[in-house]
């Protein structure tokens, strides 16, 4: 077994998207060495993976280390099918939740994420989860990332930390935290080489970024940049 390193080191969930970019730049500034973690799970949007080379090298920093990949596709696929994973058309289901909903991705990211921090001797594990401005996914909640702390310090016998900064945030106010964290020049980075279109489009450029424009992510997050450049603009006039 590794030597555990200090209790500020960190492994960021980061899939290429807006929330674990803001979420890698927060982690970056507050521990002395953060290392990244990307799933491959057949998404449809798997040019998410493509934005986060560019995204690591624009945040190069002596702070951050290595990257892992873990590929879940099989897993997730042998799960069954949904409009995350698929080609089938973005709608509710009878329960309430979008058919985008993965069963069981965050537990798996978590569970292999806590797996790659037990090897690599990293206690803290940043993710981009949020319950304030989402889709219903119930792994995004606040209530079972703290289960999941519980179950990976019991069954690894470890005193992971969960870290999750976007939990309480909308996403106007995740565009507000990336402004604090590095200005107008981080704002820019997010809006031009993360990617959250659930449909994979980076044939459009909008003001909030690449995508459909259609779909539920792309509305979160321009819904989110328009509030937020709302209030920055009323806030200069006052």
């Amino acid at each position: 077994m590794a030597a555990p390193l200090p209790p500020d080191h960190a492994l960021v969930l980061f899939s290429g998207g807006q929330d674990s970019a803001t979420c890698l730049i927060w982690a970056l500034q507050r521990y002395a060495h953060v290392e990244t973690v990307g799933f491959r799970y057949g998404q449809r949007h798997a040019i998410e993976l493509a934005c986060r080379d560019p995204i690591r090298a624009a945040l190069a920093s002596p702070r951050l280390g290595p990257d892992h990949i873990v590929d879940l596709s099989a897993v997730i696929a042998g799960l069954g099918d949904t409009a995350l994973t698929s080609e089938a058309t973005i709608a509710m289901t009878e329960e309430g939740l979008p058919n985008t909903f993965v069963p069981g991705r965050n537990l798996l990211f978590l569970t292999c994420a806590a797996a790659i921090g037990f090897r690599r001797g990293l206690r803290r594990i940043v993710a981009g989860m949020c319950e304030t401005d989402y889709s219903g996914y119930p792994d995004c909640r606040d209530d079972t990332v703290k289960a999941m702390q519980l179950a990976l310090n019991l069954g690894m016998n470890r005193r992971f930390i969960l870290e999750t900064p976007l939990m309480w945030r909308d996403k106007a106010a995740t565009w507000e935290l990336a402004q604090t964290l590095g200005g107008d020049a981080v704002v820019e980075m997010i809006r031009v080489a993360t990617h959250s279109c659930y449909l994979g489009d980076r044939s459009q450029l909008h003001e909030w970024g690449y995508g459909c424009g259609t779909c539920p992510a792309c509305t979160l997050r321009a819904e989110g940049w328009r509030r937020w450049r709302g209030d920055a603009l009323q806030g200069s006039d006052g």
